[in-house]
């Protein structure tokens, strides 16, 4: 089904719906958008983040420790 079918069939089905339950699919559409914001804004941090330099200091950071300073190897 393409999306305007589907958001016709939808659509068809709401209208049948008596107030209360009408509100729960309100409300169940209010928190899927939300976590689409949710995940385009994390995908964007993601995306800035990873372009950014700011971090690229801990690129060059020399290592203090190796294999020899544990004091035990599991």
């Amino acid at each position: 089904m393409n999306r305007e079918i589907l958001i016709q069939e939808a659509f068809k089905k709401i209208k049948k719906l008596p107030n209360a339950k009408l509100e729960e699919v309100n409300n169940f559409a209010d928190f899927l958008l939300s976590k689409l914001d949710n995940q385009l804004i994390n995908e964007n941090i993601k995306e800035l983040t990873s372009n950014s330099s700011s971090f690229d200091f801990l690129n060059e950071e020399e290592e203090l420790y190796d294999e020899n300073d544990l004091k035990e190897k599991f």
